[in-house]
């Protein structure tokens, strides 16, 4: 009987002793921080201005030509980073993978209400049918392109 009350002792000190999540521990997820833009609020200066830099930067893979940004089209940090070389690179990749770039679809907008920046959400079709890719173009308050980043396609951003 002894023993009983000892085991039943340490399970009730076992099961007291659990640690306990806060709402403090947890960090803020990443839709707090961005909003989507409805369809009829989009700029379409800068929807056209975010589709064709991109497309240009794709197009590359291409035609291995590329047309430098201007500083009326981009940031610096963005004509420095996206060089001829650097493209040829990436463009190498994609063309093996994938084959050869066809278009770009837009898909959304969101807004980055951290950076003040929006975000334009493509999908970028190639020749075979295994390329997933997105691009996402970021266009600042100065409506020049401040980022651009390709990746796996994913239905949420």
């Amino acid at each position: 009987m002894k023993n009983l009350l000892y085991v039943l002792c340490l399970l009730a000190l076992l099961t007291g002793c659990k640690s306990k999540k806060t709402a403090a521990s947890k960090k803020p997820s990443v839709p707090e921080r961005v909003a989507k833009i409805p369809a009829e609020r989009i700029d379409q200066t800068q929807l056209n201005l975010a589709y064709n830099l991109g497309r240009r930067v794709l197009q590359t893979c291409n035609t291995s030509k590329f047309k430098p940004f201007t500083p009326d089209e981009a940031t610096e940090e963005v004509i420095r980073n996206t060089t001829e070389e650097r493209l040829t690179k990436t463009c190498h990749n994609f063309r093996l993978k994938y084959g050869d770039f066809k278009d770009l679809q837009f898909i959304e907008v969101v807004r980055d209400k951290k950076n003040k920046t929006n975000i334009y959400r493509f999908k970028a079709g190639y020749e075979k049918k295994i390329a997933n890719k997105e691009l996402r173009v970021f266009v600042n308050e100065k409506n020049l392109i401040s980022a651009i980043k390709s990746m796996d396609w994913k239905d949420k951003m």
